[in-house]
């Protein structure tokens, strides 16, 4: 079953951000993941949304997902999203309805 990593960042710090993003597709690739989304100006049809960067991310399977997030490759550049933005990244699993 396929999962998805949803992530609403604010970032206060670009130029920190950027060393993220240098590595970040071919870390993402290398796990098989996929970016669904990166959005800096969502359509908001409901609520309120205070972050800056939208991110969804899509992996086949959540050992693959994890995998990624816990990989050495991925922590290394992490600590300069950390760093450069503050946020909330969850996991969630694909609705499969059963009949």
């Amino acid at each position: 079953m396929s999962v998805y990593i949803i992530a609403e960042l604010t970032i206060h710090d670009r130029e920190e951000y950027g060393k993220y993003e240098v590595n970040f597709l071919d870390i993402l690739n290398a796990h098989n993941g996929t970016l669904v989304s990166v959005d800096e100006d969502p359509q908001m049809l409901e609520g309120e949304w205070t972050a800056s960067r939208s991110v969804i991310l899509s992996f086949a399977q959540r050992d693959a997902a994890i995998g990624w997030f816990s990989s050495n490759a991925y922590q290394n550049i992490a600590k300069h999203r950390r760093a450069a933005s503050v946020g909330n990244i969850r996991l969630v699993d694909e609705f499969v309805m059963h009949t």
